[in-house]
């Protein structure tokens, strides 16, 4: 069986009596730093007796042929990364769907997760959410990414590194509005934990200083207050039409982007005189 087994994001105490068993009973591990592992080991106070092995980025794709074949021998197989759950922007989906593709039993252990962790902190609605993983690291590739993402009524929930969170931040408050509500959620559950909250700009700002550790953001979705007047809407249209863009086609498009009616923002563009 292959399991997919959650690690503490922090603390060593929020292991689970599971886990402890499940790592000390396991033929396999595969780890993705086989010295966290160890040290978790130590701290948890357990004994691996199975074989470890690495498994990151850089092999995985390489290791799970070999951890397949393991499981095939019924040899049960644990995937254990830094933090948090196997497959959540971390190694464990490829040997997952090879095991699934293979008719092979997969199951997770749960516990703690970041993702999980800064959405209930961070004040913001948490009914409705997606994950969506770290942004791109390029400028354009991460405005357009963002972009894609302004009419998006969920919360959102993403991971980023420390020297890219002013970056990211001011990307975001291009796309969404400085005003957006968002979180960031800093060394989760550890020492130093930190959640700030604010607007994104105001983040963006506060960002521009050193700031260190493992962090997670949390923004706030699109609300109807956030959607543009029809005024907006029909300016949008002229800029289209000043780049080239056919009248018909610059209120079509504005219009499905905005979630208005075309037959509305028609009426607005032909009654709205010239400035």
């Amino acid at each position: 069986m292959l399991v997919l087994a959650a690690a503490p994001i922090g603390q060593p105490k929020d292991a689970s009596p599971r886990l402890r068993e499940v790592l000390a009973a396991a033929d396999v591990i595969a780890a993705e730093d086989t010295r966290r592992l160890r040290r978790l080991a130590s701290d948890l106070e357990i004994a691996i007796g199975g074989r470890v092995v690495s498994y990151y980025d850089a092999n995985e794709s390489a290791r799970a042929a070999e951890l397949l074949e393991a499981l095939r021998e019924g040899r049960t197989v644990v995937v254990i990364t830094d933090a948090g759950m196997p497959g959540v922007s971390d190694p464990g989906y490829r040997l997952t769907r090879l095991a699934v593709e293979a008719g092979l039993p997969v199951t997770a252990l749960p516990g703690p997760s970041a993702v999980t962790t800064a959405l209930v902190v961070s004040g913001l609605p948490s009914d409705r959410f997606c994950f969506e993983g770290f942004p791109p690291r390029k400028p354009g590739e991460r405005a357009r990414r963002l972009t894609a993402l302004a009419d998006e009524e969920r919360t959102m929930v993403f991971f980023e590194a420390p020297h890219r969170l002013q970056a990211t931040l001011e990307a975001m408050a291009e796309a969404f509005g400085a005003q957006r509500p968002a979180a960031v959620c800093r060394e989760l559950t550890k020492t130093y934990e930190e959640v700030r909250r604010g607007g994104l700009g105001e983040l963006a700002e506060w960002a521009a200083g050193e700031v260190r550790g493992e962090i997670t953001l949390v923004v706030a979705g699109r609300t109807a207050q956030d959607a543009p007047g029809i005024e907006e809407l029909v300016e949008e249209v002229a800029r289209r039409e000043g780049a080239g863009v056919p009248r018909k086609q610059a209120i079509i498009e504005v219009a499905k982007s905005a979630g208005v009616p075309k037959r509305d923002l028609y009426n607005a563009v032909h009654t709205t005189p010239p400035s």
